[in-house]
């Protein structure tokens, strides 16, 4: 089954030789979990300053510069795996250097019908 780590944290809480250590560590989970077989994708993503939220209501596009809600902790990246079970997800998600001082949510994708593959 694959399984959506979001990983949440207050994006001004490290200094930048931090976050830069943050993201060594991360690129190591990832290799890690792609040798055990684990891995699918991952990305940090840029600051919520950067951010551009996308609504339709009565058929009309609007747009707001930054993300769609204020809160403590934003969204900072992702871990895309394939894990067996809730709780080998939640034994990949103690592992994302974050976990220390974020949250890490984890997520079931929904498989359908009908998606393109990952492979076209």
């Amino acid at each position: 089954m694959r399984y959506m780590l979001l990983v949440y944290s207050d994006e001004h809480a490290l200094s930048d030789t931090e976050r830069e250590h943050c993201y060594v560590e991360s690129a190591q989970l990832a290799r890690d979990l792609s040798a055990s077989g684990n891995y699918v994708s991952a990305g940090p993503l840029h600051s919520t300053a950067t951010a551009t939220s996308v609504r339709v209501r009565n058929g009309k596009r609007l747009v707001t510069d930054g993300p769609f809600a204020e809160t403590r902790e934003q969204l900072g990246g992702y871990y895309l795996i394939e894990a067996p079970n809730l709780d080998a997800a939640m034994s990949i998600a103690e592992k994302i250097p974050v976990a220390k001082y974020g949250t890490i949510e984890i997520r079931p994708v929904l498989e359908i019908t009908g998606l393109p593959s990952s492979s076209n």
